[in-house]
C-alpha cells in the first residue's frame, strides 16, 4: 500500500491543526487556564439539573422525572443519560480531547471540510469555507449564551450531508457510515429545530439528485442508495431510541402538544404564533451577513471613547459612574428583534464568494444551495413574511413547535459558505478570459461595491429603535450618530475585506501567486475580520474559574429555607417563570425550559399568574393574603421569597403539604369549567374530578404521611376513616408513573386540573408510587447495541475506503 505523505496526507494535517489551532488560542482560558464560559444558559439548566444530577451520582440510577422545576416534570429534556451510552467518548476522540462545548466549533469546521472534499473542493479552498462555516458570530453568540446542544447540532450537519453525498458518488459504505455517525450524534443532542432544518437541507439536495439521475436514467440507482440510507437512519434512531421515544411521548404532553382548552391564549396546537415568531429578523436585517454591523450590532454594545453618546451624556452634566456604564451597554441595536446578543455575520469574503458560487458551482449543486438559502432568509424573517411563514407555521407536519424564526439563518450560515467554496473551486477550473474577468468584476461589484454604497450613504437610514422611547431626544440622537458611525465602519471594513480577498484570487488567477498562498490569505483575512466581531461577544472576560460558585452562592434568604428539611416547593416572586436558580435548592413553583407541561403553562395563564399579581398586591399593602392562593396552595407551596434578604421571605400558613383527603368532590364535564373552578374553590377542602375522564369519584377522611420522597418513587402512610380521594400535591403526567395500595396496582387520576389523586380504602395503607416509563427501561439495550453498530460500520468503512483506495491506486 502506497501513500504519498505530501499529497495525501499532509494537506488535510495542516488543515486539521490550524482549526485546531484556531480553537486553542480563540478559548484559550478554558484550555490552558481550566476556565468556564460564564454562560447564563448553562447555569439555568444546571439549577434545574441539580436534583437529578445529584441522584444519578448519590444512586447510580436515572432520575427520569424531577421535582424541582415547574411542580415536577420528566426530566427527557432538562439532563438524560443511558447506561452504556459511548457517545461522549466518540465525540471526545473525535474532537482530540478538546473541552465542552468548544470542541463543537472544532468538529464543524472538520465536518465541513470532509463535505467540502466529498465534492471534490481542494484542501485550500475547503479550509476557507470550513472556517467560515464553524466560526461565524451566530456559532460563537450561542455559545457564549449557553446554547451547545444547538450548536453541535448544527456542527454535525456537513457530517450529515457528506454521507449522502458519497453514498451517491460510488462511496456507499463510507457514506453511510458517515451519515449515521453524524446523524446518531446529532440526535444525541436532542435539538429537534436543528434536526428539523437539517431534514430540509437534505429533502432539498436529494430534489437536486434525484434530477440528475432521472435525467441519466439512473433512478432505480437512486432507490438502492436511498435504502442504504434509511438503514443508516433506523441505526441512528436506534442508538438515541431511548431519548427520542421519551421526547417523543413527552412531546405530546407538553408545550408543544395539542391544548387542553378550547378557549384562551392555549387553545391553539403548538406554540402560539406570538410566541413562536416574536424573535423574527427583519428583511434588511439579512445584511448584517455582509456588514455586520448594519443594525447597530447587539442590543447592548460598548461604545469607544469620543463617541457621539459619550459627548451627549458629559455636556448633559451625567456623572461618569453613570456614563461608563452607559457607554458599556449601549442601546445600539435598532432592528425589528426584540433583542439580540449580537449581529448574525459568516464574513463579508464568504458572501463575495457565494456570488462566485452562483456562477460557477455545478448547475444541479447551485440550485439546491442557492435555493436553501433563500428559504433559510424567508423562514428567519419568519412574521415579517407572514403570507410565507404562517403559511408554513400552520400545514408543515411539526413547524409549530419550533419558536425563534431568526434560528432559521443557521441553514444560510451553512449552504453559504458551501456554494462559496464550490465557486471558487468552479472559478479555478475555467481558464482567465475576458469572461472570467467579467465575473470576477460582478461579483467585487455586489458585494464590496454594494458594502462601499451603505458606508457612503449611511446617513439616509433612520437608526430609530424601540428602545429609544424610554430615551431624552437629546441622547436619542446622540445614540442615532454612533448607529451610523457603526455602519460606516462595519462596511468600510467589509470593502475592504473582501477587495483584498478579491485580489489574491485575481493575482492567483493571473499566476502571480500560486492557488495554495491565495488559498491561505483568504483563509487568514476570514479568520481575523471573524476573530475581531466573535471577540466583541466572547472574550477573555467571558471566562471565570467557577461560575457555578457565583451564580449559586447560597443568599440570606436561601439559608433561611434550607433550615426546614422537610418537603416542600418555593415560589420565588423575582421573574418565577425564567429563571432556575431557585430550582437548584428547592423544589420550585417555576423554573427556566423551553417545553414545560402543556397543563402546567395553562394552570401558570390562566390561574397562578393572576394568583401571584393579586397577592403581591395586597402584599404591599400590608395584606398578605396566602388564604386565597389556591393554586400555589395546592402545590404546596410553602415559602414566598420576594428578594434575597432574610427577612424577604414569606412563609405560607396554608400550604396543606404533600398530601390530603378532600372533605367534598366537584364533578366537571370539561378541562375549561375545571381550570376556572381553581381559583373559586377552596383547594385544601374540596377537588374537582372531571367525570368524562374519571367518572364519579367519592370523597373520604383521613390522614397522609409523606414516608419517602425521591425523584422517581413516592410512598405514604394512609388512614382513613372513611375511604375515598386522596389528592397528592404532584404534577399528574399519564405515562410511567404506576401506583400501588398495599402492593396491589391503583389508578392515578387527574384532579384539580393537573394534580394525582387515588382512591384509597378504609383502614391503613401504604401507597406508593414510582416513575417507570417503558419507552426508557424497554429500550436501554437497543441503545447500546445500535450504537457499538455505528462505530463498527464507521472504522470498517474507513479501513475498507482505504485498502480499496490502495488496489485502485487512489489517494
Amino acid at each position: 500500500m502506497h501513500i504519498n505523505l505530501k499529497k495525501d496526507v499532509l494537506p488535510h494535517a495542516i488543515s486539521v491543526a490550524v482549526f485546531y489551532l484556531i480553537v486553542l488560542f480563540y478559548f484559550s482560558p478554558a484550555v490552558f487556564d481550566g476556565k468556564i464560559i460564564f454562560q447564563n444558559d448553562i447555569l439555568q439548566w444546571e439549577g434545574g439539573a441539580k436534583e437529578i444530577l445529584d441522584h444519578r451520582a448519590d444512586k447510580g440510577e436515572e432520575a427520569l422525572w424531577t421535582n424541582s422545576m415547574f411542580g415536577g416534570m420528566p426530566s427527557y429534556l432538562v439532563s438524560f443519560e443511558i447506561a452504556g451510552d459511548i457517545t461522549n467518548y466518540i465525540i471526545k476522540v473525535l474532537t482530540l480531547g478538546l473541552p465542552h462545548p468548544i470542541n463543537s466549533i472544532f468538529f464543524g469546521m472538520v465536518a465541513m471540510y470532509i463535505l467540502l472534499l466529498s465534492f471534490k473542493v481542494r484542501p485550500e479552498f475547503s479550509i476557507i469555507g470550513s472556517i467560515a462555516f464553524a466560526f461565524n458570530t451566530f456559532h460563537i453568540i450561542s455559545i457564549d449564551a449557553g446554547h451547545n446542544a444547538k450548536i453541535w447540532a448544527i456542527c454535525l450537519i456537513p457530517l450529515i450531508l457528506a454521507g449522502i453525498h458519497l453514498a451517491f458518488n460510488q462511496k456507499k459504505l463510507l457514506g453511510l457510515a458517515l451519515f449515521t455517525l453524524g446523524l446518531m450524534l446529532q440526535l444525541k443532542f436532542n435539538h429537534l429545530q436543528i434536526t428539523y432544518y437539517t431534514v430540509i437541507i437534505v429533502f432539498i439536495y436529494l430534489i437536486a439528485v434525484i434530477y440528475e439521475h432521472v435525467k441519466t436514467k439512473q433512478l432505480p440507482a437512486f432507490g438502492k442508495i436511498a435504502l442504504i440510507l434509511i438503514l443508516g437512519t433506523l441505526i441512528a434512531v436506534g442508538g438515541n431510541i431511548s431519548r427520542f421515544l421519551s421526547v417523543y411521548e413527552y412531546g405530546k404532553y407538553s408545550t408543544r402538544g395539542a391544548p387542553n382548552l378550547e378557549t384562551g391564549s392555549s387553545s391553539q396546537a403548538g406554540l402560539d404564533k406570538d410566541y413562536a415568531f416574536n424573535w423574527s429578523q427583519g428583511k434588511a436585517e439579512t445584511l448584517t451577513l455582509l456588514v455586520p454591523f448594519f443594525y447597530g450590532g447587539g442590543s447592548a454594545e460598548a461604545l469607544p471613547e469620543g463617541s457621539n453618546t459619550e459627548a451627549a451624556l458629559r455636556a448633559n452634566g451625567v456623572d461618569n459612574a453613570q456614563i461608563r456604564g452607559f457607554l458599556n451597554g449601549a442601546p445600539t441595536y435598532w432592528g425589528d428583534q426584540p433583542g439580540t446578543g449580537g449581529p448574525i455575520y459568516g464574513g463579508a469574503i464568504m458572501v463575495f464568494l457565494f456570488v462566485l458560487g452562483i456562477m460557477y458551482a455545478q448547475k444541479s449543486y447551485r440550485n439546491a444551495f442557492l435555493a436553501i438559502t433563500i428559504l433559510s432568509l424567508f423562514l428567519a424573517w419568519g412574521k415579517n413574511l407572514e403570507w410565507f411563514n404562517y403559511t408554513v407555521f400552520d400545514y408543515l407536519p411539526g413547524y409549530n413547535k419550533f419558536r425563534a424564526a431568526s434560528m432559521a439563518l443557521c441553514i444560510a450560515l451553512f449552504s453559504i459558505p458551501l456554494l462559496g467554496a464550490l465557486g471558487l473551486e468552479g472559478l479555478f477550473s475555467e481558464k482567465l478570459d475576458k469572461k472570467t474577468v467579467k465575473n470576477l468584476v460582478i461579483a467585487l461589484a455586489s458585494t464590496a461595491g454594494f458594502a462601499l454604497v451603505l458606508a457612503i450613504l449611511a446617513g439616509s437610514f433612520g437608526f430609530r429603535g424601540t428602545v429609544d422611547t424610554n430615551l431624552p431626544d437629546w441622547l436619542v440622537s446622540a445614540v442615532q450618530d454612533d448607529r451610523k458611525a457603526f455602519l460606516r465602519s462595519s462596511a468600510f471594513k467589509s470593502f475592504i475585506f473582501i477587495i483584498l480577498s478579491g485580489g489574491l484570487i485575481f493575482a492567483a488567477l493571473k499566476n502571480k501567486i500560486s492557488i495554495q498562498l491565495a488559498g491561505l490569505g483568504v483563509a487568514i483575512l476570514l479568520t481575523f475580520d471573524l476573530w475581531i466581531i466573535n471577540k466583541r461577544y466572547l472574550n477573555n472576560d467571558s471566562f471565570d474559574f467557577n461560575p457555578s460558585e457565583q451564580f449559586f452562592a447560597a443568599t440570606p434568604a436561601d439559608k433561611m429555607i434550607l433550615q426546614d428539611q422537610g418537603y416542600f416547593r418555593v415560589l420565588n416572586l423575582a421573574n418565577p417563570f425564567n429563571d432556575a436558580r431557585t430550582s437548584y435548592f428547592f423544589n420550585s413553583v417555576g423554573g427556566y425550559h423551553g417545553a414545560k407541561m402543556r397543563r402546567y403553562q395553562e394552570l401558570i395563564e390562566n390561574v397562578i399568574s393572576p394568583e401571584m399579581n393579586q397577592f403581591i398586591q395586597k402584599a404591599q399593602a400590608g395584606d398578605f393574603d396566602f388564604e386565597n392562593l389556591n393554586a400555589l396552595n395546592m402545590l404546596n407551596t410553602k415559602y414566598i421569597m420576594a428578594g434575597q434578604a432574610e427577612n424577604a421571605v414569606f412563609e405560607n400558613p396554608y400550604a396543606k403539604g404533600p398530601a390530603w383527603f378532600p372533605s367534598k368532590i366537584i364533578s366537571t364535564n370539561s378541562n375549561d369549567e375545571e381550570i376556572e373552578l381553581i381559583p373559586q374553590i377552596n383547594t385544601l377542602e374540596e377537588a374537582t374530578i372531571n367525570m368524562q375522564e374519571f367518572g364519579e369519584i367519592e370523597a373520604g377522611t383521613g390522614t397522609v404521611f409523606l414516608d419517602y420522597q425521591s425523584p422517581n418513587e413516592l410512598k405514604y402512610d394512609v388512614t382513613a376513616e372513611i375511604g375515598g380521594l386522596v389528592v397528592f400535591s404532584e404534577i399528574y403526567y399519564p405515562i410511567g408513573w404506576k401506583a400501588t395500595i398495599n402492593g396491589q396496582e391503583a389508578e392515578i387520576i387527574r384532579t384539580n386540573y393537573l394534580l394525582r389523586g387515588i382512591v384509597v380504602p378504609a383502614g391503613k395503607s401504604t401507597v406508593e408510587m414510582k416513575f417507570e416509563p417503558a419507552s426508557y427501561y424497554s429500550t436501554k439495550p437497543m441503545v447500546v447495541i445500535f450504537q457499538y453498530l455505528a462505530v463498527l460500520l464507521f472504522l470498517g468503512s474507513i479501513i475498507m475506503t482505504i485498502r480499496k483506495s490502495s488496489s485502485n491506486g487512489q489517494a
